[in-house]
């Protein structure tokens, strides 16, 4: 009886939450395999776009079987990044290196990322490694990327790529990729000198 009584409470208290709209329901359009968000942060009024593409075979010599995984282009900070976030443990900072090839092209192996402390989730937040990543990202129409790690093993994950060229212009639109030119200092007047 008691059982039934907390799930009865828990289902009205479940009832009377409102979930924030912002995280609940993002305006999202669709870009190929692209999930495109367009959301204004309600603290600083400032758009915070992000593309998404999510897999559902992402594998790892430890897991048993291939599980979902996915790959997100955004702005965080005023910086563009690219994310990958697993299932399972994918990898640390001193023990981890990522490599990624975009179809026949050469791949780039033991690419600056940072792996972060839930050890699932792996970023690339250089400016020029994004933009380099994002320059072929743009042409190419499959990604692999591979993880290996003394502490998780060996990680694989092949993204397909349809829509990506939409999905880098909203995703990169408030943060370039290449970082704004550095204004020169104006010419200082000479002192004592008359017209």
């Amino acid at each position: 009886m008691r059982g039934v009584a907390f799930v009865m409470m828990a289902m009205v208290l479940g009832a009377c939450a409102t979930p924030d709209p912002y995280v609940a329901n993002p305006a999202t359009t669709t870009s190929g395999n692209w999930k495109i968000e367009k959301q204004v942060d309600r603290i600083t009024g400032v758009p915070v776009p992000s593309a998404m593409l999510v897999i559902d075979n992402a594998s790892n010599s430890f897991a048993e079987y291939a599980r979902p995984a996915s790959m997100q282009l955004t702005c965080f900070e005023g910086k563009p990044m690219v994310r990958f976030a697993f299932e399972f443990k994918v990898g640390t900072d001193p023990n981890s290196i990522i490599g990624y090839r975009f179809d026949e092209k050469p791949g780039h192996d033991n690419v600056a990322a940072r792996f972060l402390q839930e050890y699932r989730t792996v970023v690339i937040e250089d400016r020029a490694a994004v933009a380099a990543f994002a320059n072929e990202l743009a042409t190419s129409s499959v990604l692999v990327i591979r993880i290996r790690s003394l502490a998780a093993g060996r990680t694989t994950a092949e993204f397909k790529l349809d829509g990506a060229p939409a999905a880098i212009e909203a995703a990169f639109a408030g943060c370039p990729l290449t970082p704004p030119a550095a204004q020169q200092p104006a010419a200082k007047k000479k002192r004592g000198a008359r017209v």
